[in-house]
C-alpha cells in the first residue's frame, strides 16, 4: 500500500472514530468549568477519574491535557443531566459553548483535583452513603479528551442505571481527527497499561469495594487487556473482585486477543464482548493494521470464533440489528444492550452482572 493511501486511509478512520461518537464534536473550549444555574428536573452523576494525562495549564474547563504525565493523577467531577424529555437515552448533549444550559444540556457542576488518598476516601464514603459495594471502571476509547470521557461516562451511567461507583480510567488521547493524532493515541494507550494496572489495585485494596467492573471501548480495550495480562502474570494474579470485564467495540487483533487470552489464562474475570459486524470504523482498522480482523466486528456464529468463544467462555452479544452508529451504538442504544444482559446473565445493571465467584 503506497504512503498516500494508507494516509487516506488513517483519515477516513479517524472520520470513522470520530462520527462514531468515540469523542469529536466538542468546542474547542473545555466543558468543565463549573456552572452554578440549576434547573428542575436534572440528574447529578459523580465520576471519579484516574489518569495518566498531563495536567492542562491553559484551559481550566480541560483539567488535563492530551499529553502525558510521569504518574497517575486523580480528579472528581459531578455532572449535570438534562431532564430525560430534553434528551434522548444515548445522547450527551454537550453545550454549543460554556456555560451551558442544564435545563437542556449536560453541565459541570464541580470539578475537583484530588490526591491518591481522596480517591480512595471518595470511594469508601461513596460505598458507606449509597449502600455500593461495587465499582464500575470505565476506559474510553480513540480521540477522547478529558471532558469527553467524562460527559459520556455520566450518561453511561445515568442511562443504564448502574449501581456500581463510577471511576473513569482516561489515558492521554488528544482527542483530534488527524493521523499524527490517531498514532499518538496508539502509542498513549500503550503508555497507559501499568496506570490502569495501578487503578486497579488501589481500588482492589479498598475493603470498602467488594466488585470491580471494567467497562472498555474502542482503543480502551487494548489497554484494558494489557493491563490484565500484566496482573496475570505476577504473584496473586488478577484478584477475585475484579468480576466482569466487558468489552465494546474492541480495536484489537484478533490474533492478539487469542493469545492475551491464553497468558491471562484462568481464573479470570467473566469477560463479555459486545460486537458489529457493520463497525465502518474497525474495518478501516482493520486495512491499516495488516488485513488482520478486529475483534470488535467478527461474526461470532462463523468459525473459528463461535468454537473459540464456547471454549474460552466468553460471553459474546452482536449488536449489528440495533439502531444507531456501529461503533457507539452500545451506549446510544444502552436500553436494548441492558435488556439483552439481563436476559442473558440474569442482572440488567451494566455495572456489575452477577456470576460465580472465583477463587483466588
Amino acid at each position: 500500500m503506497s504512503w498516500t493511501n494508507r494516509l487516506s486511509l488513517l483519515v477516513a478512520l479517524g472520520l470513522a472514530l470520530g462520527a462514531a461518537g468515540c469523542g469529536g464534536g466538542a468546542p474547542s473550549q473545555g466543558m468543565l468549568v463549573p456552572v452554578a444555574k440549576t434547573a428542575e428536573g436534572t440528574s447529578r452523576v459523580k465520576v471519579l477519574a484516574a489518569t495518566t494525562r498531563r495536567r492542562d495549564t491553559a484551559d481550566a474547563g480541560l483539567m488535563f491535557s492530551g499529553e502525558r504525565a510521569d504518574g497517575l493523577a486523580f480528579a472528581a467531577v459531578t455532572v449535570s443531566i438534562p431532564p430525560d424529555e430534553a434528551r434522548t437515552i444515548g445522547e450527551v448533549k454537550r453545550p454549543a459553548a460554556p456555560p451551558g444550559d442544564p435545563a437542556r444540556e449536560f453541565v459541570t457542576v464541580s470539578a475537583d483535583f484530588l490526591q491518591k488518598q481522596d480517591l480512595t476516601a471518595a470511594i469508601t464514603a461513596a460505598a458507606r452513603q449509597n449502600g455500593k459495594s461495587r465499582v464500575l471502571v470505565f476506559v474510553h476509547g480513540f480521540n477522547n479528551r478529558f471532558d469527553d470521557a467524562i460527559y459520556r461516562f455520566a450518561q453511561i451511567v445515568h442511562d443504564s442505571k448502574a449501581q456500581g461507583i463510577p471511576v473513569l480510567f482516561t489515558w492521554p488521547s488528544r482527542g483530534e481527527l488527524a493521523l499524527r493524532s490517531y498514532t499518538y493515541d496508539r502509542e498513549s494507550a500503550n503508555f497507559s497499561r501499568d496506570g490502569l494496572e495501578e487503578l486497579l489495585d488501589l481500588v482492589a485494596a479498598n475493603p470498602a469495594v467488594k466488585e470491580i467492573n471494567v467497562l472498555a471501548h474502542s482503543m480502551g480495550n487494548w489497554v484494558t487487556l494489557e493491563a490484565l495480562r500484566s496482573m496475570s502474570i505476577r504473584p496473586g494474579r488478577i484478584g477475585a473482585k475484579i468480576r466482569n470485564v466487558m468489552l465494546v467495540a474492541p480495536d484489537v487483533d484478533v490474533d492478539v486477543f487469542r493469545a492475551q487470552i491464553r497468558r491471562i489464562g484462568a481464573p479470570r474475570p467473566r469477560i463479555l464482548l459486545f460486537v458489529s459486524q457493520d463497525d465502518q470504523a474497525l474495518s478501516l482498522s482493520q486495512t491499516i493494521w495488516g488485513g488482520v480482523p478486529r475483534l470488535g466486528e467478527v461474526d461470532p456464529a462463523q468459525e473459528p470464533y463461535q468454537s473459540e468463544f464456547e471454549r474460552e467462555k466468553i460471553e459474546v452479544f452482536d449488536l449489528t440489528k440495533l439502531r444507531g452508529n456501529a461503533h457507539n451504538r452500545a451506549f446510544e442504544d444502552i436500553t436494548t444492550v441492558m435488556m439483552m444482559i439481563r436476559d442473558r446473565i440474569g442482572d440488567a445493571e451494566v455495572g456489575g452482572p452477577r456470576g460465580p465467584r472465583r477463587a483466588n
